[in-house]
């Protein structure tokens, strides 16, 4: 077949108005590339052994970014600094850390913030409220994450928490996640980590569709029922539904980055880390 080629005054104004509609379909911009991490507790044996080395290897397995957990908190400014300078030449990125309570008091937060400033973190995530008691305690806790929120905002930083089971399960008819939620500023990122929210019973879709925006981060750990199996399963292979799970984050979530976390393995550590990050872009895929 011959096509000739016509000259644009042959082209009708009704046939131009139609091919220009068209192009805004063809040229669409490609969905938005969220970054995929590890929290490095996945890999703490490695870690305690060789920092440097164990970075350098999930960095090879395609990690994008990383997510220290409380001992860095003992680090050095200098050593610090070193750990800086590995994730730059690496091209990788350290977005948020894990803390203990004590990181949310007046001095320890000064520490926190020096800390992540030298890595690069935006947020800074408390990992465990400690014992807390009743619904007063938790809003307690939101005081102290909202306290912290003040002080980390002029510095273009967020305060973070990280929920596990018990933040799901009620406590005086209410769950202790909807008082933190709820005493909170916007901007403080709610951290969920999928597996615990799951164990406890509740739903993860629901709980991000309910709080748009601030589920900026996901701790990607998976959770089976049934014997031997709980958190032993790899990311991809329990009872989370992450395609819904990823629909939601994308959507009202406002997710920034994902965080690989693996309690447990049939696998040695690095292994399953390299399982899990392959795991992920096939369901991404």
């Amino acid at each position: 077949m011959v096509f000739y080629m016509t000259s644009p005054s042959a082209i009708s104004r009704r046939t131009f108005i139609a091919l220009s509609g068209a192009i805004p379909v063809a040229i669409a911009a490609p969905a938005r590339k969220i970054p995929i991490g590890l929290e490095l507790y996945s890999v703490r044996d490695e870690l305690s052994k060789d920092l440097m080395g164990t970075v350098r290897a999930v960095a090879k397995m395609g990690y994008e970014v990383v997510e220290f957990f409380s001992p860095y908190y003992g680090w050095t400014i200098e050593y610090a600094q070193e750990v800086r300078k590995l994730l730059d030449d690496l091209g990788i990125h350290c977005n948020s850390t894990h803390n203990g309570a004590n990181a949310f008091t007046a001095d320890g937060l000064k520490k926190a913030i020096e800390l992540n400033h030298i890595l690069g973190a935006k947020f800074i995530v408390m990992a465990s409220a400690g014992r807390v008691t009743g619904l007063d305690g938790w809003k307690a806790v939101a005081g102290r994450l909202s306290e912290a929120s003040a002080t980390l905002k002029p510095l273009g930083m967020r305060a973070g928490y990280h929920n596990h089971q018990a933040e799901f399960m009620p406590v005086e008819g209410r769950r202790p996640i909807e008082i933190i939620a709820a005493n909170t500023p916007k901007e403080m990122m709610l951290q969920l980590d999928v597996g615990t929210c799951i164990e406890a019973g509740s739903d993860p879709v629901a709980w991000i569709n309910a709080n748009p925006g601030r589920i900026n981060t996901l701790h990607c750990k998976d959770w089976a029922a049934g014997e031997g199996k709980g958190y032993k399963v790899l990311f991809g292979e329990g009872d989370a539904p992450w395609p819904k799970i990823f629909q939601a984050a994308e959507g009202a979530g406002g997710v920034e980055y994902y965080l690989i976390e693996q309690e447990g393995s049939r696998f040695p550590s690095l292994e399953t880390a390299e399982r899990c990050i392959a795991n992920f872009k096939k369901l991404r895929a």
